[in-house]
């Protein structure tokens, strides 16, 4: 199959063209405009013949249409991922998640494309009323621009696949760590310590509820979910069984740096405005095809940090 795959040289969309370009069957388009992607992240897929690179932005709909002709699935990856800051620029979350997702989804209605997958995000629950949270779970009040974009993209994707036929995977992801990873409290931290080893700034205090994925995880729930998903609206919850918390994740940060920091707190029971302090999804839906996070969070907080550690021009260099 040929795929077509925005957002390709970010964190999870380059861990995911490498996934797509083992199958020797498969070619891919990757479609970024490098706002916060990175082409070292694409150095060996580069080097394969069945690998294609279109610098773009989403919001330039001629061009987008133009590349994805003669593809045969659309992997949406690209987004505006800064949920903390969503207030000082609350049009980016508009533009570049909702607006961008409508462009894609026009570009596969003129091109005949059919399938979709689409990361959405757990912040989607707000401050949820059921813990673990379920994919059927009420909606609450949005509490973040991010959250509410997010939203207002699976939207339109039910809307086209009720309206023009296509198949949609939707996943609402938990936060994601490993390989790759630039951005979320983790590498904040790692960026901290690397600064200055003797202090960590923790926003709130500390004991926001959180789930995390390492990132071969979520790849493996993607593509079993692809696989063995047969309706026309395929959503998923994809995260760790259980959860933790900040000072949990800064504890093993500073263990696997080497550290004793001393820790400040902003305080209050959350990290900024939006921030939802207890995030635990339910994956009972997905476990049903036999899928199960292999690693542990706290192994999965170490396995990111080792990575920034041994490439230290992501910390250095950040945009």
């Amino acid at each position: 199959m040929k795929y077509f795959v925005s957002g390709g040289a970010g964190f999870i969309g380059s861990n995911i063209v490498d996934r797509l370009l083992a199958n020797p069957g498969n070619e891919v388009v990757v479609y970024d405009n490098f706002t916060t992607g990175n082409i070292r992240f694409l150095e060996e897929s580069s080097k394969n013949p069945r690998y294609k690179l279109v610098k773009g932005d989403l919001l330039d709909i001629d061009k987008l249409k133009k590349f994805m002709k003669g593809c045969d699935f659309v992997f949406h990856f690209a987004a505006n991922a800064d949920i903390r800051f969503g207030i000082e620029h609350p049009k980016k979350d508009l533009e570049q998640n909702t607006i961008a997702t409508f462009n894609v989804l026009e570009a596969m209605r003129e091109n005949g494309v059919k399938k979709i997958a689409f990361p959405s995000t757990g912040p989607v629950y707000g401050e949820a009323p059921v813990i673990p949270t379920p994919e059927n779970c009420p909606m609450p009040i949005q509490t973040s621009l991010y959250g509410a974009s997010k939203l207002a993209c699976e939207g339109l994707i039910e809307a086209y696949c009720e309206g023009f036929g296509l198949v949609a995977y939707i996943f609402r992801f938990v936060s994601i760590l490993g390989e790759r990873y630039t951005h979320g409290h983790v590498f904040d931290f790692v960026r901290q310590l690397y600064g200055n080893p003797e202090r960590l700034y923790i926003l709130g205090n500390g004991e926001q509820r959180k789930s995390y994925l390492y990132i071969q995880d979520c790849l493996d729930a993607i593509f079993t979910i692809i696989e063995k998903a047969e309706e026309k609206i395929n959503i998923y919850n994809l995260g760790a069984d259980y959860y933790c918390e900040v000072n949990n994740s800064a504890e093993w940060i500073s263990d696997e740096m080497g550290l004793t920091p001393k820790y400040e707190y902003s305080g209050g029971r959350k990290g900024w405005i939006g921030d939802n302090p207890f995030i635990y999804l339910d994956t009972t839906k997905v476990q049903k095809f036999g899928w199960k996070a292999k690693f542990t969070i706290e192994e999965g907080v170490r396995k990111t940090v080792r990575y920034l550690m041994a490439n230290k021009w992501i910390i250095e260099n950040e945009k």
